[in-house]
Formats: C-alpha cells, sequence, structure tokens
C-alpha cells in the first residue's frame, strides 16, 4: 500500500462531504482488495428503501479506494470515464460492495500508464444486500493517469 492505512480510511469515509455525510465505512482496505458498506439509515427515499444516489455512490467509490490502496499515488491517479449502474430489487437494509484487482493487473496498468500515460480497466461490481441478494450491478470504466 502507497499510503498508512487510516489515511486511506480517511481519504475513502471523509474527503467528500456527501460521502461523509452518507455514512459510507470502509470495512476491509488492502491492496487489491476493498469492502465498503452503505447504512440505509439516512439514504432513505420517499418508499424507504436506499436512494439511489446513495446506491450509485456505494458502487464508485471503490474504484478511488482500490486507487488508494493498490497504485503509487506519487507517480499516479485515477479518474472515472463511464459508469453504469443497473438496479435488480429494492436495497431495503445496508448495502455492501467488494472490489478486486489482481496483483498482475496492478503492475500492468502501473506499466501501462507509465509507457502510455494512461491505463484503462473496468471495475464489475455488485451490491449486495445484508441476506446476500443482488440489489444492483454495476460497471465502471477507470483510467489510470500518469501525474
Amino acid at each position: 500500500m502507497s499510503m498508512p492505512l487510516e489515511l486511506v480510511r480517511q481519504l475513502t469515509e471523509e474527503q467528500i462531504a456527501f460521502v461523509k455525510r452518507s455514512g459510507l465505512k470502509a470495512e476491509v482496505l488492502e491492496p487489491g482488495h476493498v469492502s465498503l458498506r452503505m447504512p440505509l439509515a439516512g439514504n432513505q427515499n420517499h418508499i424507504g428503501s436506499m436512494y439511489a444516489g446513495a446506491l450509485f455512490t456505494l458502487a464508485e467509490i471503490p474504484g478511488g479506494a482500490l486507487f488508494l490502496t493498490s497504485f503509487d499515488a506519487q507517480h499516479f491517479y485515477p479518474i472515472i470515464k463511464e459508469m453504469n449502474l443497473r438496479f435488480r430489487r429494492p436495497a431495503t437494509g445496508d448495502i455492501r460492495v467488494e472490489a478486486r484487482l489482481e496483483d498482475a493487473q496492478i503492475q500492468a496498468l502501473q506499466k501501462q500508464a507509465t509507457e502510455e500515460g494512461k491505463a484503462d480497466y473496468v471495475l464489475e461490481l455488485q451490491l449486495i444486500d445484508e441476506s446476500g441478494e443482488v440489489v444492483a450491478q454495476s460497471r465502471g470504466l477507470y483510467q489510470l493517469r500518469k501525474r
């Protein structure tokens, strides 16, 4: 990891005011693996399920958290180029998401970004409720850029 764990947790949970207000928590922050949880409390919509914007936030934030745990932030920075979210069922409780990148993929992306100035990668994630049901699926196109 290129940053101290507590700094990564603070950047993930508190750097963006909207995310901080949502109550999102990082449960796992390690190289190549993050797990985040969005509480239902405070994020309900008009019918009592989780607000679509909160679900979208939960789907998007893992890209940044994975960057912070896996890439050299002194030499690279991430951007999101595209994000799609497919809602499967109402989210009526806390929702979790896990994202992973294999070490070989991390190394290959850094090598490509070093040589070409940028490298695209895709994160396909499942947002899961407390019973293990998928409430939404996301596909994010990210880009690692050389500083």
